[in-house]
């Protein structure tokens, strides 16, 4: 016991599975459960007060997601992302996001843009209020309902799963520096640039923006300006 701090669950609101997913991705985003550490279904169902089997389906929905790994005969272990992984999922969304917000910017309706503003309001919102949860959530909302205005489902299916793999851990730390704010802020700053036809102002806030997400991700570290070097160098070239 005593991985996790209390969470009350409560079943009249939501499906215990569900609630206990939440709880776990929250532990996760805390910085509670971490990165490669293996936990037990029993152990964890014992901080919870409930019994094993909806943590294991929900551990089991967090293996879907890439959060963690089944461990045989042990549990599952959380998931451990590299540097150098997240270099190339950076990459690879520069390559994609970058250009497909120009094309974008060229073809959407003022008012389909316009649909996205509540969402994005809610981004600094939340970071703001230190709704870790919902800064996630809203910020998902936000890039994926952007690029679904491309029409193509398989890559806003693509950018999904990279978000899901790329996931922050130990936000809180980011959370208490202040440091969600101003990538929080950008999001308000590129639906301006797109709503203004601005399609090389739009690329290059989204280059930019891609830059500040990893210099989040590698929580400040010297590393991250040069990733946020390479994360501009695919827009330079759709400019």
């Amino acid at each position: 016991m005593g991985h996790l701090k209390h969470r009350d669950l409560n079943a009249g609101r939501e499906r215990l599975r569900d609630q206990v997913s939440n709880a776990l991705r929250a532990a996760l985003i805390s910085g509670e459960l971490r990165p490669g550490v293996v936990y037990s279904a029993p152990t964890l169902a014992e901080d919870f007060g409930i019994s094993a089997t909806p943590v294991r389906e929900a551990m089991l929905d967090l293996a879907r997601e890439g959060l963690v790994e089944p461990v045989r005969n042990k549990g599952f272990r959380i998931t451990e992302v590299s540097e150098r992984d997240l270099d190339q999922y950076t990459e690879i969304r520069a390559l994609i996001e970058i250009p497909m917000i120009g094309r974008i910017t060229r073809s959407a309706t003022r008012e389909q843009l316009e649909a996205l503003r509540p969402v994005a309001e809610e981004i600094v919102r939340a970071a703001r209020d230190h709704d870790l949860i919902g800064y996630l959530e809203a910020d998902r909302q936000f890039h994926l309902s952007l690029l679904a205005l491309c029409g193509n489902d398989r890559l806003v299916e693509t950018i999904g799963d990279l978000r899901k793999r790329s996931r922050l851990y130990g936000l809180t730390a980011l959370d208490e520096r202040g440091e969600l704010i101003p990538s929080a802020e950008e999001h308000l700053e590129l639906l301006d640039l797109m709503l203004a036809g601005d399609a090389k102002g739009a690329e290059r806030c989204m280059a930019e923006h891609l830059g500040h997400v990893r210099s989040l991700w590698a929580g400040g570290s010297s590393s991250s300006t040069d990733t946020k070097g390479a994360a501009r160098r695919p827009g330079n070239r759709t400019a």
